[in-house]
């Protein structure tokens, strides 16, 4: 799940963590018009939830910050999921070129 991180904060709670700038895309995000930050990668969940783990929505939070993105809640096996989808994306340019072009032919903004 590189370089996502998943990790018990407190008893029953969890927290998944990216490091922003630590990707392998990072250069292609910023190709794209976009900034590889917190905020960007909320996006990319926002949008991988609602296109490919419609059963994730709504089982944790985010909260990112420019320099990490940040989801969290007590559902650790939505948390892992999620972590697999975005590591997928962050270790290859072509997903994430194709993932970008889906989400503005749909009309999705990143708030980067």
């Amino acid at each position: 799940m590189k370089p996502l991180k998943l990790f018990e904060t407190t008893p029953g709670n969890f927290s998944l963590l990216l490091d922003a700038g630590t990707t392998q895309v990072d250069e292609t995000v910023q190709e794209l018009g976009h900034e590889p930050n917190g905020y960007f990668w909320e996006g990319v969940a926002q949008f991988l939830v609602s296109t490919e783990a419609k059963t994730l929505d709504g089982r944790f939070s985010y909260d990112p910050e420019a320099g990490m993105f940040c989801a969290y809640g007590t559902d650790r096996d939505a948390l892992q999921e999620l972590g697999d989808l975005m590591s997928a994306i962050a270790a290859d340019a072509d997903r994430m070129r194709a993932l970008v072009a889906a989400a503005t032919a749909a009309g999705f903004e990143f708030d980067d």
